[in-house]
């Protein structure tokens, strides 16, 4: 892996594609034990968390079923504070067993904001597993149930997570080299 630049950053290589598989592998194998017997719904938050949905979603050896939402609260390498939805949930979550796949939960604020929808729908379990959490970034009180890898509070691209919609496509995790002066996010 080489460093690689968007947008007149920097990034160095840190997480691999073979140490993200392993992982999310072995959240698969949590997920199953804890979900064996029942038809989960998974909700992909797009559009950084394609990536892990798909890998996840189809690690999975339980019948289960998918789908979407869309939210928005990063520009750039910053939060904006708010969390507006792109593409809402149709699917009725009334007594479900429900696991959120997110990509990163940083400020927490997303997926706080989620949470407190999709409790409003009634299911009958909500879980969250997250490819990456940065809890020295939190500002809400969320804790995920399932974690891929615990990072720094330092900006990074690849595998669904962008800097103004580039570097998705990346299949290893790099993060920022030179942070002077950038803000925090992923």
């Amino acid at each position: 892996m080489k460093e690689v630049t968007y947008q007149g950053l920097t990034f160095e290589p840190y997480i691999t594609k073979e140490d993200i598989e392993k992982r999310v592998n072995e959240i698969a194998r949590q997920i199953e034990s804890e979900f064996d017997g029942s038809t989960p719904l998974f909700i992909c938050v797009l559009s950084g968390a394609f990536p892990f949905a798909s890998d996840l979603f189809r690690s999975i050896n339980l019948d289960a079923e998918i789908s979407f939402v869309k939210l928005k609260s990063y520009e750039g390498t910053g939060t904006t504070g708010n969390v507006k939805q792109m593409i809402g949930l149709t699917d009725d979550l009334t007594n479900r067993n429900v696991i959120i796949i997110e990509d990163i939960i940083d400020t927490g604020n997303t997926i706080h904001s989620l949470l407190e929808d999709l409790k409003k729908k009634n299911p009958s379990k909500i879980k969250v597993a997250t490819l990456l959490f940065k809890p020295d970034a939190l500002k809400k009180p969320v804790k995920p149930d399932y974690v891929g890898f615990e990072i720094p509070n330092k900006f990074i691209v690849g595998y669904g997570l962008d800097l103004d919609g580039l570097a998705r496509n990346l299949p290893d995790i790099y993060i920022l080299k030179d942070q002077n002066n950038q803000n925090s996010k992923s």
